[in-house]
């Protein structure tokens, strides 16, 4: 099996995105994938060993491209606080960018236990990237040093896969870039009124 990183291949990868996306993963078929790619059923198979490694090559490469940008997001930010909305801004970008991920994510992956060891390890790298943010501004003195880093990682998790959810589900319809600062805001500040 050729595992070439061709222009065929991402283009096959991009197609069965766009088909899990529209047909959800257990009713999209290999000749759908296919006939959108614009290649025979077979070729598909010079790729991938079937829809399964499809999928799960599906999300390993994006997975990839995401967290590269969201490592040089973090990055780019001076403290605790700027990485924190550099990395849900990015986050909330890139699903923007491709609404297929985005619905991937967010409505197929959950429910196949198949590529559940694939699924927590994203959501480890991910978890990871916040433990570092968070523990940062504990040492700063810019996030309360009395939380729980592992409930704090999971909240802000939660509150961004909520918030891409409801994206989703009204097709797009607003900016989701747009709610990474309110997120950080909320999180930095609370609810609590003064």
């Amino acid at each position: 099996m050729q595992k070439s990183k061709s222009e065929k291949y991402h283009k096959i990868l991009n197609s069965a995105g766009a088909v899990f996306a529209e047909h959800g993963f257990y009713k999209a078929t290999i000749s759908q994938i296919a006939a959108r790619a614009g290649v025979a059923d077979g070729t598909l198979y010079l790729y991938f060993k079937n829809k399964d490694d499809i999928l799960y090559q599906y999300l390993s490469f994006k997975t990839d491209v995401v967290f590269e940008k969201m490592n040089v997001a973090v990055a780019k930010g001076t403290n605790a606080e700027s990485k924190l909305r550099n990395l849900i801004r990015c986050h909330l970008e890139e699903f923007q960018s491709d609404r297929n991920m985005a619905i991937i994510f967010q409505s197929e992956v959950r429910y196949l236990r198949d590529i559940e060891s694939q699924v927590k390890n994203i959501s480890k790298m991910y978890l990871d990237l916040l433990s570092d943010i968070i523990e940062q501004g504990q040492i700063e003195g810019s996030m309360r040093q009395d939380l729980f880093v592992g409930l704090v990682k999971r909240f802000i998790l939660g509150a961004v896969e909520g918030v891409i959810s409801t994206w989703v589900n009204a097709h797009g319809r607003y900016d989701l870039g747009s709610m990474a600062d309110p997120l950080v805001d909320l999180y930095m500040t609370g609810v609590r009124g003064g």
